[in-house]
């Protein structure tokens, strides 16, 4: 197993890049997202993936764990393979993906290319649970809207006021971020709302 490659970058494509490492150049699969931070004339460390199939042995490539991490999450989802996770990298940085599973966003998750509505509803059945231990999360993405989505999950209140606020029209992440910022103990769904709009105006 590969776990990274050290080198330069003597080839950037649509969706691979060519590393140099002691003589040997690595083709190695890249989202979108990846190619956009490699540099050119400059040793960069790339992390890795090895597929290994009966017809194929393949090197997919990320520019930090985090984006390795919320990979290999995508392909323990059932009927997602190396190249339909590296569709939805391309679209969405870890942390977003882990905000839509928490959320149950599935037309963002669906913006990954030959991601349909079907699969990205799969992706939440199986990852949601799992995303919503922080210690799971912490590995994907430190982001404060994640860790708002995931308080807001366990809290039916807060859970409801959330729901209210997207009727609303309001977008999810600042929705989120407005009940975080006004909620106390003890409220109720009502206040929160309350609150929460006077926050958001």
């Amino acid at each position: 197993m590969i776990s990274y490659i050290k080198g330069k970058a003597e080839y950037i494509g649509g969706n691979y890049v060519i590393m140099e490492n002691n003589g040997i150049g690595y083709k190695i699969f890249v989202s979108d997202m990846t190619a956009a931070r490699i540099p050119r004339d400059k040793e960069i460390k790339i992390y890795t993936y090895m597929s290994v199939r009966e017809d194929d042995i393949s090197l997919f490539g990320f520019s930090s764990r985090e984006e390795l991490n919320m990979f290999n999450m995508l392909i323990g989802v059932s009927g997602i393979g190396p190249k339909g996770a590296l569709a939805i990298l391309a679209a969405l940085s870890p942390g977003d993906i882990a905000l839509a599973i928490i959320t149950d966003d599935v037309k963002t998750l669906s913006s990954g290319q030959g991601i349909g509505k079907k699969t990205a509803q799969r992706i939440i059945l199986e990852l949601k649970d799992k995303m919503a231990k922080e210690k799971d999360t912490e590995n994907i993405a430190d982001t404060a809207a994640v860790t708002a989505a995931i308080d807001i999950e366990r809290s039916d209140e807060k859970n409801d006021a959330f729901s209210a606020l997207i009727m609303l029209g309001f977008e999810r992440g600042e929705a989120m971020k407005a009940i975080s910022a006004v909620y106390e103990d003890g409220m109720n769904t009502e206040k929160i709302v309350s609150l929460a709009l006077k926050k958001l105006s």
